[in-house]
């Protein structure tokens, strides 16, 4: 609002509102700091009320892959949130994932097979290897989510925004401030499977380092995030030593993506 208000003034713009009259630096000043103390508060009331339900062994956040919502009343009569119970369909996909995984199966192969099979992704759309692998410190991906073992942990991650750039960026919270219910009802796993696919998560490291796959970083070339994808519009990555591919298409394992080499091209452009 600071900001917005110097941007005005320096192009001799005033600002009026109907309650207030003419806006002043002073309106700016106390106005700013009464609203952003306001939504301090109604942050922490929020959290202290997901808190709350999650402590009831009910959803705190968005609806995980292998379940569906469920429409109860609570006891006073009012309509109850957070209730759930195990959609018989997604939890089969959930069991096969984690049985392919546990044979050897990469990621990828999985989300091709899902993908060519037409199985909607947990948003609906086309699965990734994120989605099925994504990050076993932070508990993301289906691989990694406790709720198929019956054990709910919730406030695992933290989510702040960065004000140079208004984007939410998220971070690993100490184990103490964990939220974790068993919840034994909304168990898909059995423990034996569980472990021998956390055992075979440990065992993979990227190669010549000892940096997990989940952790991995790709360095930047001459070309990263400036190219990307004739057909779909997604984003070119390196994909080999020589060569450039459709992100899209390599991370959901789509057929046919366009690659780029050193050679020759095919469909591609760069980004304005």
């Amino acid at each position: 609002m600071a900001a917005l208000y110097q941007q005005l003034q320096f192009h001799g713009v005033m600002i009026e509102t109907l309650s207030e009259g003419q806006v002043s630096k002073l309106h700016i000043g106390l106005t700013g700091t009464m609203n952003a103390l306001f939504l301090k508060e109604l942050a922490k009331k929020i959290h202290r009320g997901l808190k709350g339900r999650a402590l009831a062994g009910k959803s705190a956040g968005g609806l995980t892959y292998g379940y569906k919502r469920v429409a109860r009343c609570a006891s006073n009569g009012e309509p109850g949130r957070g209730d759930r119970e195990i959609d018989p369909v997604q939890a089969s996909e959930v069991r096969r994932i984690f049985v392919e995984y546990f044979k050897g199966i990469s990621p990828r192969k999985i989300a091709e097979a899902l993908n060519l099979e037409k199985v909607p992704g947990p948003q609906g759309g086309h699965w990734g290897t994120s989605t099925i692998h994504g990050n076993r410190e932070r508990g993301t991906g289906i691989l990694n989510n406790d709720l198929y073992i019956g054990r709910q942990v919730w406030s695992r991650l933290r989510y702040v925004k960065d004000p140079g750039t208004g984007k939410r960026i998220s971070g690993l919270n100490p184990e103490t401030e964990w939220v974790i219910t068993e919840v034994p009802e909304l168990r898909i796993i059995d423990d034996e499977l569980w472990e021998q696919v956390r055992s075979r998560q440990g065992a993979l490291k990227s190669k010549n380092t000892g940096v997990a796959v989940w952790d991995r970083r790709r360095p930047k070339f001459l070309f990263s995030g400036l190219m990307e994808c004739g057909c779909c519009d997604a984003g070119f990555s390196k994909i080999s030593k020589d060569s450039f591919g459709c992100s899209a298409a390599r991370k959901r394992a789509r057929r046919s993506a366009p690659t780029w080499r050193r050679s020759g091209a095919r469909t591609w452009r760069t980004r304005s």
